[in-house]
């Protein structure tokens, strides 16, 4: 077997320096089993960060290794040119699983193909090309996706697309306007009636939004702000799509997608993720009217969208989500989780705020809660010592200083309570240093 040594030399010499790496010395990963993962030379870890919200079921389920093994030896590949009965089958479930008249799915391979498919269907669909989206907020790695992006950081180039704009974020903890909620009447939401009318023409294509920001660190927004930025995006003629690519399919618990939390229905939904597992897949569906929107505007084809492999994985993942992770079950799971780390907040002055709903919780660190100065530094420290205790999450924010905690949706009570005696240990290490 390669060995650790051999495979970091190679990273180094044949794969693009700017690839981001965890960890002072990058983890190279072997082999998983459930909620557990070994690196190369053996150490287990429990994954708090399942791949960054994708094996949602866990390692080598062996229902989705079974189905996908299965499925290899029959067929791996045709292309959206033929219809094959996993796509279909597929396309019907996600029909019956997401709110209200969303019915029709154009399947492609992650979440910035499907962000972008959403997008070029409300052009289409709206015939006009500005769209709004939300300061914070990550939608992906293309031309496109990084524009719609609200992070400087993952902007590279000075990357910009004519048409978008940003508006305000529902970011509570450090708010825009310096304004405490619900005293602000959700005053972030109205701006986006103002971005509108003072930085476009006048009439949208959509609004693009997650649920709860990811990469922009867990933020979660008034209950009422959805419902007030979809009616004020409908009266300007746009659509909204909703990204559900880590908030998707039980993730924040009771509902099966995040926006179902707050009562509305999108236009256009996007998925991926853990959606297959592991399998790259996304999806991006909308109703038959919208949908319509697109014939007659050109050819568009995905070459391995909705693949006979990833649809196989898929329709997998949702029956072990039924049966083993259900939305109810991360509910329950994801409060005593929350309990957990609100414990830690009242325990250490460097966590200043704990956030978040069902299997999706963010830990936002500071130097001092009163100026709320981010503490970067100590999140890379924590990293460290939460590794050297066999523990594995995932970080975020703009400043860098968000821990990212979201565990595959089947982890049980005994994982959660491994996870925070790490953590409460870890944190104990870090704060001496702050």
């Amino acid at each position: 077997m390669t060995s650790k040594r051999q495979i970091l030399e190679k990273q180094k010499a044949y794969l693009w320096p700017n690839h981001l790496l965890y960890y002072a010395e990058p983890l190279p990963l072997d082999h998983g089993q459930g909620v557990y993962v070994w690196d190369v030379e053996n150490n287990k870890y429990l994954d708090f960060f399942g791949g960054i919200l994708t094996t949602s079921v866990g390692h080598n389920h062996p229902k989705v290794t079974a189905r996908v093994q299965a499925q290899t030896a029959k067929l791996i590949h045709s292309s959206t040119l033929y219809p094959h009965e996993n796509q279909v089958d597929l396309a019907e479930k996600l029909a019956a699983l997401t709110p209200g008249k969303l019915q029709t799915s154009y399947f492609t391979n992650s979440g910035t193909e499907a962000d972008e498919t959403a997008v070029l269907l409300a052009t289409a669909y709206t015939g006009s090309g500005e769209i709004i989206a939300l300061r914070y907020g990550y939608s992906g790695r293309s031309f496109l996706s990084m524009s719609l992006t609200g992070h400087s950081s993952w902007r590279i180039g000075g990357t910009h697309v004519p048409g978008i704009k940003h508006a305000l974020n529902p970011y509570c903890y450090r708010c825009p306007l310096k304004m405490t909620h619900p005293q602000c009447d959700t005053a972030c939401a109205e701006d986006v009636e103002e971005v509108i009318k003072t930085t476009t023409s006048g009439r949208v294509a959509a609004l693009l939004a997650e649920p709860i920001q990811g990469v922009g660190g867990f933020i979660v927004p008034p209950p009422e702000y959805f419902k007030i930025v979809t009616d004020i995006i409908h009266r300007y003629g746009g659509l909204f799509i909703c990204d559900e690519v880590q908030t998707g399919f039980g993730r924040t618990g009771d509902k099966w997608f995040g926006i179902e939390q707050w009562g509305v229905e999108p236009d256009i939904m996007t998925m991926a993720k853990g959606i297959a597992n592991g399998f790259p897949l996304a999806n991006t569906i909308t109703t038959a009217e919208i949908a319509e929107g697109m014939v007659g505007k050109g050819l568009t084809i995905s070459t391995f969208g909705g693949n006979p492999v990833s649809t196989a994985a898929s329709l997998a993942t949702i029956e072990v989500l039924e049966e083993e992770g259900s939305p109810q079950h991360v509910a329950k799971v994801g409060h005593y989780l929350r309990a957990g780390l609100e414990k830690l907040l009242e325990k250490y002055p460097v966590v200043g705020d704990v956030r978040g709903m069902g299997l999706m919780q963010g830990v936002e660190m500071v130097k001092d809660r009163a100026s709320k100065e981010p503490a970067t530094e100590a999140v890379n420290q924590l990293f460290e010592e939460t590794r050297s205790r066999g523990l594995l999450i995932g970080k975020g924010g703009l400043y860098g200083n968000v821990l990212r905690i979201s565990p595959p949706l089947t982890v049980t009570k005994d994982h959660v309570d491994e996870a925070l005696e790490i953590l409460d240990l870890s944190i104990a290490q870090v704060q001496e240093t702050v």
